[in-house]
């Protein structure tokens, strides 16, 4: 690994501090606190609202494994049944044109309970990019190789386990890394706007109350744990596309 690679992190992060720390001493606290006050509010959360982070979590977690799920399975059929294809395709990019905010304010009238609305909203929102990026996998498979594996005439299942199962690997991998942050911001706001219980709901409490430095404190949560989810994904992928060769561009 490259020292670009290895500490860009690193350097940005204490960029950033070093920036809230002169910020620190010309605005107020409820403006600009320091990091230390920053990371005091930090150990606050993780000590009395650990049940927020859990749910908060949770609810990302099922969502994402749902989408990913609902999504690969409607990205195949729309890549195998081409009858279906115009249809499915028209309905996932009229879905990816609704703003966020709307699907929110609808499911607030739909669902009563709020782990119903946020379920929803997530699977709405996280679906649509599953769905075309494995369509364009498929769609990116050379001809040969469906061309030779149908000499061999194999049913459908095969086609899919042996074909079509390898091909997507990458690109569910790949949306996964770049879902994750949006699905996080998605969550919050839908927490923020109907749950009583969760990191958005606690950051809304936060923000009523003038607390800046919890908000941030969440907020440095919530990227330190979208920075680790990042790297575990690469770390499968790493592992499940070991076979495949790093190409560098020059």
């Amino acid at each position: 690994m490259k020292f670009g690679e290895r500490w860009a992190t690193p350097i940005v992060v204490i960029g950033l501090a070093a920036a809230m720390q002169i910020a620190s001493f010309f605005a107020p606290p409820y403006i600009a606190p320091s990091p230390l006050t920053i990371m005091s509010a930090l150990v606050e959360v993780l000590t009395d609202e650990t049940l927020d982070v859990a749910v908060t979590l949770l609810r990302l977690l099922v969502a994402l494994i749902c989408s990913m799920v609902l999504g690969t399975l409607l990205g195949i059929v729309m890549a195998m049944v081409p009858s279906a294809r115009p249809y499915l395709r028209a309905l996932v990019v009229i879905d990816t044109g609704i703003p966020a905010v709307s699907w929110i304010l609808v499911a607030v009238f739909w669902f009563k309970n709020p782990e119903h609305r946020i379920f929803f909203i997530l699977m709405v929102i996280l679906i649509p990019f599953y769905a075309l990026n494995i369509l364009d996998g498929i769609r990116a498979m050379p001809k040969d190789w469906l061309e030779m594996c149908q000499c061999f005439r194999p049913s459908r299942m095969q086609v899919i386990r042996y074909l079509i199962y390898p091909q997507i690997v990458p690109y569910i991998l790949m949306t996964t890394k770049s879902v994750f942050g949006y699905a996080t911001r998605m969550i919050i706001f839908a927490e923020l706007i109907g749950a009583s219980l969760g990191a958005g709901a606690r950051m809304g409490l936060a923000q009523a109350t003038f607390r800046m430095d919890v908000v941030l404190a969440w907020t440095v949560l919530l990227v330190s744990l979208t920075l680790v989810a990042q790297a575990g994904v690469e770390l499968v992928e790493r592992r499940v596309l070991k076979w495949r060769p790093d190409i560098e561009v020059r």
